[in-house]
């Protein structure tokens, strides 16, 4: 059947694209107001069209700025960020903040996103799209279009994006145009229970469980060990993948061919030998109910993979015996976690803040993005205030050297140390805009793999399957 394509917007990725799980969701599109839309994006008609959308001419940053400030995003962290650091700055334009908050399961945020773009041509003013949130996986379906704006043309120096992380940039540019900014940067690091290390290796410091963790074959060692202990290393099939998916040496499309890279299937391997060993539990995927309780007092898990939002705001979360309570030592089993490096440097996730083209807010965009993703004090101190790992180099390295500072739901530890020392290391260069979906359709079609309902031969054709009727244009091998 034939589906009508939106090339103007997707130009690398199809609209059906489903929104990834990097950060927890919110159940319910809001706004300002704090009503839910319920309203359901208008069936494209099945004719054949293939016309293009009119790209939408970029605003004139001297023209007269409107009022009213439309801000697209899938969950209240970003709201949250904007609230306590950069209210004053829209207050200052006088503007009103309208959020539309539209969940990502089932690609809710992103198809009422592209819709919300392709209308703006022709949208009223108070309700053209101004900013819009994006993530790595599927950034570059944004970036690469004529809907996002150059943060250049919105007055943004290479001296205001000095201190930023060369990554973060490196996501989010095309053909030499920076097309968003993001408050974060995201090196992933293993977090573990300190009592079960203490209880098992015999000791709970960073450094020494580190040398025990240094190199895959030590983590398959100390593996074992958990097994033989009454623990599982990892809680489910998909918690190191991130840590193989982001050590690729080629792209998941190249050329318009689908490609498998060999650390992908190393993955799948070394998976297979922790589900099949008891190493991992059994079909427990990533945000399942079951993953998440792992992570909480009656959890018998050693460790998680987590990148930097992970820690402060999932596993915080799931860790304690009661949300609502104090976030305080002795609260579930606050305090138990440390971190360490792992066996292998990677990044998870992240969040852009991109300016829509078309938008009539240009002056306010420009002076919240700088507020909040290049203006050193207020980026030290969301980090202070939250853990989060901000994306300012000279902020970071400040608390990294701060004998003073700590994480008390670590332990004490100081963990923007260690992740000062593997931000600067990431390499994004081979994202594609078709991440997404690969990642989480291999994952899936692995897990019947694991699970020993099909054999590996049968899942890869299965991942082949899924992907070429989802993009009918790439070249999809067989297994």
């Amino acid at each position: 059947m034939k589906k009508r394509i939106l090339t103007a917007l997707l130009a690398s990725a199809m609209i059906l694209s489903v929104a990834g799980c990097d950060s927890t969701s919110e159940p319910a599109t809001t706004t300002a107001g704090g009503a839910a839309d319920t309203t359901t994006a208008a069936p494209v008609a099945d004719d054949g069209d293939t016309t293009t959308a009119a790209p939408v001419e970029d605003g004139d940053a001297a023209a007269e700025q409107g009022k009213v400030l439309n801000i697209y995003c899938w969950n209240t962290e970003f709201q949250e960020r904007y609230n306590a650091y950069a209210a004053d700055v829209g207050e200052a334009h006088g503007v009103t903040v309208n959020w539309v908050i539209n969940t990502n399961e089932g690609g809710v945020y992103q198809n009422k996103l592209d819709e919300a773009l392709l209308a703006q041509a022709d949208a009223a003013a108070d309700d053209k799209v101004d900013i819009f949130l994006i993530e790595a996986d599927y950034a570059l379906k944004y970036t690469n279009s004529p809907y996002c704006m150059n943060v250049a043309d919105l007055g943004i120096t290479a001296d205001d994006l000095a201190n930023q992380y060369a990554y973060t940039q490196q996501i989010v540019t095309v053909d030499g145009a920076l097309k968003g900014v993001t408050w974060q940067a995201t090196p992933g690091l293993f977090a573990y229970r300190r009592s079960i290390a203490k209880e098992v290796l015999g000791t709970d410091d960073p450094a020494e469980v580190q040398a025990q963790l240094s190199d895959w074959t030590k983590f398959n060692d100390v593996a074992a060990k958990m097994k033989e202990a009454g623990y599982t290393m990892l809680a489910g099939y998909a918690d190191a993948y991130r840590t193989y998916s982001n050590n690729v040496t080629t792209p998941w499309v190249v050329d318009g061919n689908l490609v498998v890279d060999d650390n992908i299937m190393k993955w799948a391997d070394d998976t297979k030998v922790f589900q099949d060993n008891g190493y991992s539990n059994k079909d427990v995927g990533l945000w399942s109910d079951a993953w998440a309780k792992e992570q909480g007092p009656e959890g018998k898990t050693f460790g998680f993979f987590y990148s930097t939002w992970g820690i402060n705001f999932t596993l915080l979360g799931n860790s304690l015996a009661d949300a609502n309570a104090p976030q305080e030592v002795g609260n579930g089993i606050f305090g138990d976690y440390a971190v360490c490096e792992g066996p292998q440097a990677y990044y998870w996730g992240g969040t852009w803040i991109c300016a829509a083209t078309g938008t009539d807010n240009t002056a306010v965009i420009a002076d919240i993005m700088k507020k909040l993703t290049c203006d050193t004090a207020t980026m030290k101190q969301i980090t202070l205030d939250t853990q989060d790992y901000t994306n300012n180099k000279a902020a970071m390295d400040e608390i990294a050297n701060d004998p003073n500072f700590g994480s008390a739901f670590l332990g004490g530890q100081n963990h923007i140390a260690l992740f000062a020392a593997a931000a600067g290391n990431i390499d994004c260069s081979n994202i594609s805009a078709y991440d997404q979906l690969c990642n989480e359709n291999f994952q899936q079609c692995m897990n019947d793999y694991f699970m020993g309902t099909v054999d590996k031969t049968t899942a890869l054709n299965n991942f082949y399957t899924k992907m070429k009727d989802t993009y009918p244009e790439l070249n999809v091998p067989q297994a």
